[in-house]
């Protein structure tokens, strides 16, 4: 009996709520939006309107901080590209001025005034010597492309030194800094002949032959002599002096000269075909 009691109950319930429901439904239709329903519509709206503030204001910062992370990530992000951008530009910068330097310097040793009319190859020097025994320098040209040994290496400011060592496709320089180089000389105001031979190092090089009687003046140019049966054409530059020494009782006075090209910082060069006569 009490189980039939409540779905009777049940059953009055869900009649109830059906008839609130139609009989609501009928005025707010026939008051038009300004009846009662509405009254109570408004009247929700003003209990929740507070409610509604405080939660906005409570999660407004929430939104910022959310909006402010996205912002900040895409800013960063665009300074990254602009890094980027600004590297690779100064990349292209430094790679277009060594570009023009080689250009230069490539247009320079294919006009060589103390080669004259001699041909030439020109080559990049790709490693240096393995010790401090032996000054030399290795090149990319070799027996395929016309080198043999002994022939003169320059740069446009004037002598390296000679080929030494041919492979097919490399050659070593023999720099006439090193002990085993020797070069006939003449001195350009005096015309006084004489030898600069290697001492080992890459600054000062002594020059022999010179008689005391020989006015020698600071900084005066020093050419290759170019004499029959030496290694060497004539008027190639060879370095300047920057020092005469006379001793009393000697024949010869000392004389040491700097060698006009920077041996330290080679890059390319060009080989002389030409052969002693």
């Amino acid at each position: 009996m009490a189980v039939y009691g409540r779905s009777r109950r049940h059953r009055y319930v869900l009649v109830l709520l059906v008839l609130t429901s139609v009989t609501a439904i009928t005025l707010d239709f026939r008051d038009d939006g300004q009846g009662v329903l509405e009254s109570v519509r408004s009247g929700a709206r003003d209990a929740f309107s507070p409610v509604q503030a405080a939660v906005g204001k409570v999660f407004s910062p929430i939104g910022n901080f959310f909006g402010g992370i996205t912002r900040y990530q895409k800013v960063k992000d665009e300074n990254a590209q602009l890094r980027r951008e600004l590297e690779a530009a100064k990349g292209e910068a430094i790679r277009g001025a060594d570009a023009t330097q080689e250009r230069q310097l490539l247009l320079a040793l294919q006009r060589l005034d103390f080669a004259g009319d001699l041909r030439g190859v020109t080559a990049r020097v790709v490693s240096n010597s393995p010790s401090n025994f032996q000054l030399t320098v290795t090149v990319n040209r070799g027996s395929n492309d016309g080198v043999t040994t002994g022939m003169p290496v320059v740069t446009p400011a004037g002598l390296v030194g000679r080929i030494s060592e041919v492979s097919d496709n490399r050659a070593t320089v023999l720099l006439l800094t090193d002990p085993a180089s020797s070069v006939g000389v003449r001195l350009a105001g005096s015309r006084e002949i004489g030898s600069v031979t290697g001492s080992g190092r890459r600054d000062l090089l002594p020059l022999s032959l010179i008689s005391v009687e020989t006015k020698v003046a600071e900084g005066e140019a020093v050419v290759t002599s170019g004499l029959q049966g030496g290694l060497f054409p004539p008027q190639i530059p060879v370095g300047r002096v920057r020092g005469t020494k006379i001793t009393p009782g000697q024949l010869e006075q000392e004389v040491t000269i700097e060698p006009v090209v920077d041996l330290d910082r080679l890059e390319l060069v060009r080989i002389l075909i030409w052969q002693p006569t």
